[in-house]
């Protein structure tokens, strides 16, 4: 297929945090609010008059500095985070807003508050607890914390406005983002995709890191550029999988697995589109706050909810991707030192092969690839055990 219009343009923005769209805004006067985790809702961070950025490392090598106050036993995504931030990448920051949630980028955001790493006068950090479950007190305790550590510090500290109207504007600029978004995705789900799962990750990314109002015109160019483009008459790829996992930044990793021969259909993992670009609804005797943190905890599908019925609705989620998006199975990557994927992995491993009959990749890897031999050959190696899977069934569809 041609290069899709703005894939090498969205794919240079992503060389850099700092890139040209975020310097743009902030000429512009607008406030960058850097941020690590779905658990912080974008769409509180892109109130008028400020931007979020969801926090990366690109081009990272080995974060030393970073090793020397965090060790060399936490996931190397943390470690990558803070060495940028030592060097100076982080600086165009004006606020960076936490959560309590994974415990490696939750040390990284306590440098930052602690240290007097971020050269700019106006740089603060706030925190915000995040629950465990997903019940209505959670969400009202949810609720008062975006409140009391987002909201109320964004008014005091620039004078953004956080009332009702303000927040039903930036949702609906945040759903027409996901709307085209899913519209995008959506044309994985053919028998052959007309978009790889390298371009919808760079796509998703760029949503990720840069001012959506700098953005959203492309992305509209984008998805009207899908509705004529034409496939590949004689595709490369052998079979589709979804992505599943940890945090994943880097579109040359989901490239390496379609190297090999196996397209990637869906992206359910930290830094995807599922969850992460679902439209917020307003239901009937909501606030808009109300709506957004219920939205958040309702949806994600991240490992640290643990009740017994909370995993099993994940392995579910996971299997009816495979169904929706007509996968042939699920590659589970894992950064190295992760705690709560460290255990997903595992249980994902074993759940979707004995319950599902879901071939599995698992993969555990650092957040600087310098394993791409050993991971080109787990992954033609399991690309290989699908083929001989299918070639063992009969036209019938029964086993031989």
């Amino acid at each position: 297929m041609r290069d899709l219009i703005h894939i090498i343009e969205f794919d240079e923005l992503l060389q850099e945090v700092n890139n040209d769209l975020v310097r743009q805004a902030k000429a512009e006067g607008k406030r960058a609010l850097g941020y690590t985790c779905y658990f912080m809702p974008e769409v509180l961070l892109d109130l008028p008059g400020c931007f979020s950025v969801r926090l990366r490392a690109p081009r990272s090598t080995s974060p030393d500095m970073a090793t020397y106050y965090m060790s060399n036993r936490t996931c190397m995504f943390g470690r990558c985070l803070l060495e940028r931030a030592i060097e100076g990448g982080f600086n165009f920051l004006d606020a960076e807003m936490a959560t309590e949630t994974c415990t490696v980028t939750c040390r990284f955001q306590e440098h930052l508050q602690m240290m007097d790493i971020i050269q700019n006068p106006d740089f603060f950090c706030e925190f915000t607890d995040v629950p465990f479950k997903k019940t209505p007190n959670s969400v009202e305790h949810y609720k008062r914390q975006l409140m009391g550590h987002v909201l109320e510090p964004l008014r005091d500290h620039f004078g953004i406005d956080i009332s009702d109207e303000a927040l039903k504007k930036a949702i609906e600029e945040h759903n027409e983002v996901c709307r085209l978004v899913r519209e995008i995705g959506s044309y994985r789900k053919l028998d052959n995709p007309t978009i790889t799962g390298r371009e919808f990750q760079i796509i998703q990314l760029v949503t990720l890191t840069c001012p959506k109002y700098l953005i959203i015109d492309k992305l509209r160019d984008i998805a009207e550029e899908l509705k004529t483009r034409e496939p590949d008459e004689n595709p490369t790829w052998r079979c589709k999988v979804v992505l599943a996992g940890s945090e994943d930044d880097d579109p040359d990793f989901t490239g390496l697995i379609e190297s090999c021969g196996a397209l990637v259909v869906a992206d359910r993992h930290c830094y995807g589109s599922l969850p992460g670009r679902e439209e917020i609804v307003i239901q009937e005797g909501e606030t808009p706050l109300d709506a957004i943190a219920r939205h958040y905890l309702e949806t994600s599908q991240c490992p640290r909810f643990m009740e017994q019925t909370t995993m099993r609705e994940r392995k579910q989620y996971l299997a009816d991707l495979v169904k929706e998006y007509k996968a042939d199975g699920v590659i589970i990557e894992q950064m190295k030192f992760c705690e709560y994927w460290s255990y997903e992995r595992t249980i994902d491993t074993l759940i979707l092969q004995r319950d599902y009959g879901i071939p599995v990749c698992s993969i555990e890897k650092e957040y600087v690839n310098n394993a791409i031999g050993q991971l080109r050959t787990r992954f033609q190696a399991f690309i290989e055990s699908i083929e001989i899977k299918k070639l063992a069934k009969t036209p019938e569809g029964g086993e031989q």
